[in-house]
């Protein structure tokens, strides 16, 4: 292995089967992608179930932009996530997204955004006295950037809220991904939603106590009320759709800033860890970064302010979301007869967009598997749908800019105060789950600079 060629997923070559499927999606959800995937446009089966997987931008356009409607999220995704986030914006369809959208949308502005990057600054810093103490030896940077990462979406949530047990949500989101997000049998078959899964519906008592807590917070905040920066709970509780004068309940409230701290976590930290192994994989790559950062941070963390002057670790950024993208696999089902390229699509298909293939595609990308920030040098020269890190069209990630503010603002405080190398034998493995984590860990050598 070169730093040309980071890890990656060997993919299926042969039919699975109804039982093989079950098996590896169990594993890792990339097993179930043939490597066909990353040489077509388009591959169809059948696993109990017609399926489409789709690596082509002018049908990505089709059904995340032109026909949204034809192709709502799959039902195995909502029965996933409906337990923790409930109907909230990243789950609900219809009239129900459309006004949490409209009510959303203005909190997640530039304006807002940078004026909570003194949060991800301050976030930067403590990673950084962090991985001080752990210079000289190897530290586990996927630990490290969760906390990081959590601290954010913490304090910009429930800012100052005593009443918000920031530890115990962390430990309910993590248990709730790890016994109920695999894929169960039924999903494989495409049994129907009412039919219960015996591993969901064990995994309840967390989630009800973590939406207690947040409902309390709630409470709280509407009670006493907030001094200083609005956070996204102010914002929030204060948005109201500008049609019909609606705001958010306590419980939709809590359903779509639990969506905010599953995701504005889960996948920054995600991004941040599988940038920093790339960045140790190619020392070369991360000495360029290290001298645009010392040059324009000096002995300083990095702010929001500074984003316009670091387009090198942007890049980093960007083309870490393209190698391990941490929402890797996008499931849609079929509403309505389409046709995909020659493909007759029916209603009650299962249309995937396996993103980990769409961004190793042969067709789309030179030398696909090989790190090379510089491909984003000209970000107009790709095709906005071959790239889809947080996907696109009117249910485009709503939190992406949050996210890569704040990515870059820590990569860039970390790069310019420490080298990373990597510890042999503990290349981390791509497993998607809900998530790209890198299993085992991301295992690096931390020196002060």
């Amino acid at each position: 292995m070169t730093a040309a060629t980071p890890v990656q997923v060997p993919l299926v070559t042969e039919p699975l089967g109804i039982w093989g499927s079950f098996r590896n999606a169990r594993r890792n959800l990339l097993e179930l992608i043939p490597e066909l995937a990353t040489r077509q446009p388009i591959v169809s089966g059948r696993t109990g179930k017609r399926w489409h997987m789709v690596m082509d931008p002018d049908c990505n356009r089709r059904i995340l932009k032109e026909r949204v409607e034809d192709y709502p999220k799959s039902d195995v995704t909502k029965m996933v996530l409906r337990p923790a986030i409930g109907e909230s914006l990243f789950v609900a369809e219809g009239a129900h997204w459309l006004w949490q959208r409209r009510v959303a949308a203005p909190v997640f502005s530039h304006r807002n955004i940078s004026a909570l990057g003194p949060v991800m600054t301050a976030a930067a810093e403590r990673a950084s006295e962090r991985l001080d103490k752990a210079a000289g030896r190897a530290a586990n940077l996927h630990d490290e950037m969760v906390t990081a990462t959590f601290e954010v979406i913490s304090d910009v949530t429930f800012s100052g809220g005593e009443a918000f047990d920031r530890a115990g949500v962390h430990r309910a989101i993590d248990a709730y991904i790890a016994e109920t997000a695999k894929v169960s049998l039924l999903d494989i078959i495409g049994a129907p939603e009412w039919i219960p899964r015996a591993r969901r519906l064990f995994s309840t008592s967390a989630m009800r106590e973590m939406k207690r807590v947040a409902d309390e917070a709630i409470e709280a905040r509407r009670a006493a009320g907030h001094a200083g920066v609005p956070d996204l709970l102010d914002l929030l509780m204060a948005g109201e759709d500008p049609k019909s004068g609606r705001q958010m309940t306590t419980s939709e409230l809590r359903d779509n800033l639990l969506t905010f701290i599953v995701a504005g976590h889960e996948t920054t930290a995600l991004t941040l860890a599988w940038a920093l192994y790339l960045c140790a994989f190619d020392p070369e790559v991360q000495q360029k970064a290290r001298d645009e950062a010392q040059a324009v941070l000096g002995d300083r963390a990095a702010t929001a302010e500074d984003l316009p002057a670091l387009p090198y670790i942007r890049r980093i950024v960007d083309e870490a979301l393209r190698l391990y993208p941490p929402a890797a696999f996008l499931s849609r089902s079929a509403l309505a007869p389409d046709n995909l390229l020659g493909r007759e699509v029916r209603p009650g298909d299962t249309v995937m967009l396996p993103i980990y293939a769409l961004h190793r595609n042969h067709l789309l990308w030179p030398d696909p598997h090989r790190f090379d920030p510089d491909r984003f040098a000209d970000p107009k020269a790709i095709d906005r749908y071959a790239y889809l890190p947080f996907g696109d069209g009117p249910r485009i990630c709503i939190g992406a800019s949050f996210a890569v503010q704040e990515a870059v603002i820590i990569l860039a405080t970390l790069l310019a105060r420490f080298r990373f190398a990597p510890v042999p034998g503990r290349a981390p493995k791509p497993v998607l789950i809900l998530t790209l984590r890198p299993e085992g860990g991301v295992w690096l050598t931390v020196e002060r600079v």
